[in-house]
Formats: C-alpha cells, structure tokens, sequence
C-alpha cells in the first residue's frame, strides 16, 4: 500500500500559491526533448497520408487521374471527394445578419474541393502509403485537370461589379454586412464635432507559423465503430464536438480526441480542419491507423491566415478635445471558406475593443466581409482585439498632433475614471473594475517619458530619427463557456486536475496546480493536469481569447468546495464526530477546538480503502461544471521607442516599457513571458510580416525565404511592472493576459515610428513598415516638401 502523506506536510506556509513566480513544471521534460507531440505518435501498423492541394487558385475541376500513383509502391489507397460522400462539411457556428436582416451567407467548407477550386492549396485527393516518402512519391503523380477562372485576392477586387464569384449562391461575394452601434448618435456627433480626424488603416495579413506544424492521426475500431483523432489542438471536447456533429456525422461518445504537446497555435489550431475528415475515412476504409504531417511549405497555404482588414477610421472631437464619438468603414477578407468564428474577429470583436479605455459615447462600425481566393483567415492572438486598440490608438495620436494638442493630455482627458467604475460602455458591455488614470501615468514614469529628449538628441547625433508611442490598451476577453474542474484523487498519492482548457505554450500545468495548492493544501509536486482526452471531459470551452485561468481556475476553486464538503462528511466519520464539528484549515480537517484531525490526501487514501458508515462519501473525487461567466477586462499602457535609419528605412525598437492590469496574478514569471511573446508578435506584424499573392492567388511569400518573422535581435529589452485592480466578476479576481501583448504593441510600435518620422514629413504609414514602405515614405515627403517649396518661390 503507498505511505499516506504525514499531516505534518501541510503544517508549513504554502510556498506555491497564488502571487509567486513558480517556475514551469513541464520545463524540464520539454527541454530534455521529451514532450510527446503528435509527431512523435507512432502507433502500430500505422500507414503515412499526402494530401494533394490545388496548385491554382480559381478553377473548375474537369478531372483527377491517379491511377499512375495508386499502382506505385506501397500505396495503400488514394481518396477524393466522391469517396467522402455521406458526411458533412466544416460549417460556422455564427448567426450574425446582414444590416438588411437577412443571414450571414456561409458556405460549408468541404474536405476536398468538389466541383471547384477556390484557392492555392486547397485540399483535391489524400494518397496513404506505407511510408510518408512513397506517400509524397505517389500524391506527385496524381494529375489534376482543372480550368483556371480569373482570380480576385483581395476585398476590393471581390466587391467589383462584374467580379468573378467564388460560390455560385453568394452574389457579389459577400458573406456578410455586418453593421453595430449607434448609427444616429454618432451621426449627431460628428455634425457637432469641432474636429474630426481621418485615417486609412491597414492591418495586414499575417501567416501564423507556430512552432509545431500541424499534425494527426486518423483511427478507426470497428468493433465499438468509434473514431480516434490524436491531433494538436486548442480544446479537445469542443473540436470532439465539432467532428461528430458537423462533419461524420455521428453520435459525440463514438468520437474520441486526443492531444499531448503542442508548439504553438495562436489561433490556429483551434477548429476543425479539411484535412482531419479524410484522414478518419481512411484509417476506417484501410482498417489502420493513418498518420499526416505537414510541411512548413504546406502549412503556409493550409493553415488559417491572421488579421487581414482595411478601414478608413474616423475620430470626431469637441473643442475641449473630448471624444464624441468614432465611426470605421472598413473590409475584411474572408479568404475562400468561412473560418467556423469567421468573421468575429474582424467584426464583433474591433467594434468593442475599439472602444478601449475612452469615455466615447457612441460608434457606428459597417464592415463588408467578402469572399477571395486566398487561404481563409481565423483567429490570430487576440482575434480583433489588437486590431480595434491599434485603429483607436492611432487616431488619438493623429488628433492630437492635428489639432495641437499633447497626446498624453488627449488620453488623460477622455479616460474612463475609476469613480465611473462599473461602466456602461457603449459595446453594451459593462466594465466591472480598472484604473486607467493610474497606468497611464505609471507607464510613463517606468519608460522615463520625461527623459526622451534627451535620448533623441543622442540618436540624431548618430544619424538616426528616434520616436516615442503609447499604446494604451483594453481587452475583452472571451467569456467563459462552461468549464470543467475535476479533481482525482490517484492512488499513488497524487491528485489530478481534469478540465477542458488545452496548454498549447502557455504552461497551464503550474498555475492551475497554484490554484489547487492554496486551495486545498494539497503539496505543489503531487498535483497533476489531465487537459488532452475528450472522453475524460464532461466540458470544456478550449483554451483562446484569454479566458483559461478565469474559467478553469474558477471551476477549479469551485470543485475544491466541494471537495471539503465530502472530505468534511468523511472526516466526521473518521474522526467519530458531527459534520458540523468538522472544520477545514490548512489541508487538513480537524474537530474545531481540538488537536484531533486527518490530511486530506490521508482522509482520500482512507475513503478509497472503504468507512464504515453507508451514508459516507465513497470518494472524494470531484466532477463538477463551472457555469458561462462575465467577460474580463484586461488593460494596460505600452510605451516603445522606436530609432529609424533614414537613408536606409530600417527601423528597430530599441526600448520598450510595459505597466498591465491584469487583475489578481497568480504567477508573474508565466504572464512576463507571455507578455514578452506577445509584444515581440506585434513587433513582427508592424514592421515585417507580409502576406502578399500575385494577381494569379500564388502566395509570393510562402516561405521563411520571403516571408519575415521577427528574431531574437528585434526583440528589445522589456520593463514589466503591474497595477492590478482584481476583477469582481471572478472567484480569483483575474483578467487573462494572453493576447495583451499585441494589443499593446502593435499601437505603441507605430505610433513610435510615426513620431520619428514626422519630422520628416511622413504623418502615417501602414503596417507592415517595412524599410522599403519607410524608405518610400520619406522619400515622397521629401519630395512633396521639395515641390512645395519651389510653390513657394514662384
């Protein structure tokens, strides 16, 4: 039988709650590279699939020839379209309306283009074989005749009269018309406004490139005839979801998911995908397990794209300078295929991000979501959240230096204040806590905001234009759905937590343990994290939007209530007392006013072994649902600095200062470097991430060879410091801190660029600011400066 912990390990103060820097728990077995990604899954007898993409990106598919592919070596089968019919197609879970009130037009997406072809690397055959080689050998035999139709990339290009049209029942290529807000308020506004400012803002298209591509394995048991899909995913009870219901079809408890490891997703990960259909029909039509991998060079063109709108944003102002209200006419690409949350992201989600930490009393947001012929865009980190902090951040900066005013001022004046706290903003939504005021100002004393003369005057004197920015941010987080908090107690001592958010990087295993720890006592290496097995779960909302530690660490408080109302009714008999003498303190229960008492990890071991009484609890386990809870608001003030090679149009940060309301935080290492990553996102998509396709639907950028990511040399060193204002809307008072990074630095970096480079001229310029779009820019300022001038002298 396992030794019983001692009573005496709770005895000592708890050296891994909540508020201390613990480090990762699963550091270790990762670094000593033995994480299990899917990847690395070799299941016996298990055969390799290469799926066969479309090489154009418009076109009518006239024929598939693969009989040269199925008679080479060691191919197994090759599965098209006409193989897969009975099941269904990836369908969007959204029910938004036209502004005419008609629905959202959304074409389910198939797992292998039927009659048509609609972009570069979509899905046509999968070819399975005995190994991954002989797979790819034979899916490049496969001969595809498909009649190319003219190609639109871009929203612009779709909305053309005349345009050709991806999806015969989708006139004009429009999937939705999407209009919020006040229309007649903020119409009443701006014809009050003593000022108004314009800007055309670009936020560009974004390849998401996580670490690990994506990756499963397709299994079939014909005698329970129950579908296995090991796959790295954001959530495995909500994908299990989606698979069974939408797509094969069948009852949820024959659809099993499995993940281990996972390097990265942002986003990306998180939905079904056309690939996973056809991997599960050939493990079931070969009676083996099938295993695919994607390439890098594939996972360009298959995987969601991020971001990708254009608005032309306005900001109308009283004479005192205060915000009366702002309006954004804009389109979002769409890509071919509606994403299953497309298009939240370039909708719903900027329209209340926008409105930010500001006392602006109405917006009118219209937005056209069209169909292209690029790869579909999903979510990225933060999902339209950076994107409705960079419009409204890059507005205030432009007002303030149009009308003369001090930037810093303009934020101070029309801050929500905490006396406004709660407030109704005009999202509908309502801020439950916050000290805008308070960051802002912190902010600025930790980036030395005063002492940045100084250090532009040192940057001009080496030939370089040197400018500072804010980005002061608020996000709304995903609420969270109803989440699960297990807790197990193991028989070997240990005790699991089960719940269905997914850690795909974030380094749930710790803080989730922290929660646990101060809860119950329970010792800090004995706690484990069970988050991978669909069957395991009885909810589970996933892991996106910034909402796990509010939803599972929730639920896990919530079980550990409960969890001392059994132990209290087991430790009553135990310890020969009455439930209502029984109190619970420092991991053990004791009879109140007495020595007497039992650790809980003992109680659990002696429960598990049987008590006499019939009316105890048979165990402590805990399966328990944590119902939707509100939103939280995470805010924060970002200020970069930004130092630009005029005579080249390189541009690097050179210092970069963080001060984050993040609520209650439970490990300050683990939201540092979340934050870190972030922030070095945002950077990436400012100054060098570009999405580009030729007038064809190629992708011109389709590798790390024309497509840039951000190294460790572009990432500036980072102050952090915190002022949390614990939320009221969560047992833990926390906010989410996942996706802040890019909500801060996508404005601050820009507005920094800007401030350089306005005394050149240049007043904006668009992501990406690459050094030829910076070279461009000041190269026309100087020569509009220069016709000027000559004007002048005439």
């Amino acid at each position: 039988m396992n030794a019983r912990p001692d009573a005496r390990d709770f005895a000592a103060p708890l050296k891994f709650g909540i508020g201390q820097p613990v480090p990762r728990s699963e550091d270790p077995v990762l670094v000593r590279g033995e994480g299990r990604y899917t990847d690395d899954l070799a299941l016996d007898n298990q055969a390799y699939a290469v799926f066969v993409r479309s090489p154009v990106a418009h076109g009518i598919v006239r024929g598939l020839d693969a009989d040269a592919a199925r008679a080479m070596p060691g191919v197994l089968g090759i599965f098209s379209a006409q193989d897969l019919d009975g099941y269904g197609g990836i369908g969007n879970a959204l029910g938004f309306t036209n502004q005419d009130g008609s629905p959202m037009r959304k074409p389910p997406q198939p797992s292998f283009a039927t009659a048509k072809v609609r972009y570069v690397g979509e899905p046509v055959a999968v070819v399975v074989a005995e190994t991954a080689a002989l797979a790819r050998d034979a899916a490049e035999a496969v001969i595809l005749d498909i009649a190319d139709l003219p190609v639109v990339t871009t929203p612009e290009e779709a909305a053309a009269p005349g345009a050709p049209l991806l999806h015969d029942d989708v006139p004009g290529n429009l999937a939705l018309d999407y209009r919020t807000g006040d229309a007649a308020a903020t119409e009443a506004a701006f014809a009050r406004a003593a000022h108004v400012t314009t800007l055309a803002l670009d936020n560009n298209r974004l390849v998401i490139n996580p670490m690990e591509p994506r990756s499963a394995i397709g299994v079939y048991e014909p005698e329970g005839q129950r579908y296995t899909l090991h796959v790295g995913s954001q959530g495995v009870f909500g994908l299990r979801n989606g698979l069974a219901d939408g797509v094969l079809k069948v009852p949820r408890d024959t659809v099993r998911v499995l993940t281990g490891n996972v390097g990265g997703s942002f986003g990306m990960k998180a939905p079904v995908y056309p690939e996973y259909l056809p991997l599960l029909h050939a493990a079931k039509v070969l009676g083996r397990p099938v295993k695919w991998t994607d390439l890098r060079s594939e996972s360009f063109l298959s995987d969601h794209h991020g971001r990708d709108v254009a608005v032309t944003a306005d900001l109308a102002l009283d004479a005192e300078g205060r915000f009366l209200a702002f309006r954004v006419r804009g389109l979002a690409n769409m890509g071919a295929y509606l994403n299953p949350l497309a298009p939240l992201f370039q909708t719903q989600n900027i329209a209340r991000n926008m409105v930010g930490v500001y006392r602006t009393p109405a917006y009118d947001v219209a937005m056209a979501c069209l169909f292209t012929n690029t790869t579909p865009i999903g979510a990225y980190r933060g999902a339209g959240r950076p994107e409705g902090n960079y419009f409204i951040e890059r507005l205030i900066d432009t007002a303030a230096a149009e009308t003369g005013r001090d930037r810093v001022a303009l934020r101070r004046l029309n801050h929500i204040r905490p006396q406004d706290m709660p407030y109704a903003a005009p999202s509908g939504l309502t801020y439950d806590s916050g000290d805008f005021p308070a960051v802002l100002d912190r902010a600025l004393a930790a980036a030395d905001w005063d002492g940045f003369p100084a250090r532009r005057a040192e940057s001009e004197a080496r030939g370089l234009l040197r400018g500072i920015g804010i980005g002061n941010y608020l996000e709304i987080t995903a609420p969270p759905q109803n989440e699960m908090g297990g807790i197990r107690f193991e028989a070997d001592g240990t005790v699991t937590i089960v719940t269905g958010t997914l850690d795909y990087g974030q380094g749930h295993a710790t803080p989730f343990a922290q929660v646990l720890h101060e809860r119950l006592g329970i010792p800090h290496d004995r706690i484990r994290l069970l988050q991978g097995d669909s069957d395991q779960l009885i909810a589970g909302g996933g892991t996106g939007g910034s909402k796990s530690l509010m939803a599972s660490g929730a639920a896990i408080v919530e079980a550990g209530d409960l969890v001392i109302e059994k132990g209290r009714l087991a430790a009553a008999c135990v310890l020969e007392a009455g439930p209502a003498d029984i109190a619970f303190q420092d991991g053990r229960f004791v009879i109140a006013g007495t020595d007497r008492g039992i650790g809980l990890l003992e109680l659990a071991a002696r429960v598990r072994e049987g008590l006499p009484d019939p009316q105890a609890p048979t165990s402590l386990d805990v399966a328990h649902i944590h119902k939707e809870s509100p939103s939280a608001f995470p805010n924060g003030c970002h200020v970069a600095e930004v130092e630009v090679d005029p005579e080249t149009g390189v541009a690097a940060v050179v210092r970069y200062t963080t001060v984050n309301d993040f609520g209650t935080i439970v490990n300050p290492l683990l939201v540092e470097g979340q934050l870190h990553g972030g922030v070095v996102q945002g950077i990436g998509q400012a100054l060098m991430e570009r999405t580009a396709y030729d007038d064809q639907g190629q992708l011109v950028t389709g590798s790390f060879m024309d497509y840039c990511l951000p190294r460790a040399t572009d990432a500036p060193p980072m102050g952090f410091e915190s002022h949390p204002v614990p939320a009221t809307t969560n047992p833990l008072g926390v906010k989410g801190c996942g996706e802040a990074g890019c909500a801060g630095s996508l404005p601050s970096v820009m507005n920094a660029l800007v401030d350089a480079l306005r005394s050149r001229g240049v007043t904006h310029i668009n992501m990406p600011a690459t050094p030829r779009a910076i070279w461009a820019a000041l190269r026309e300022a100087a020569s509009e400066e220069a016709a000027s001038k000559e004007a002048d002298g005439r």
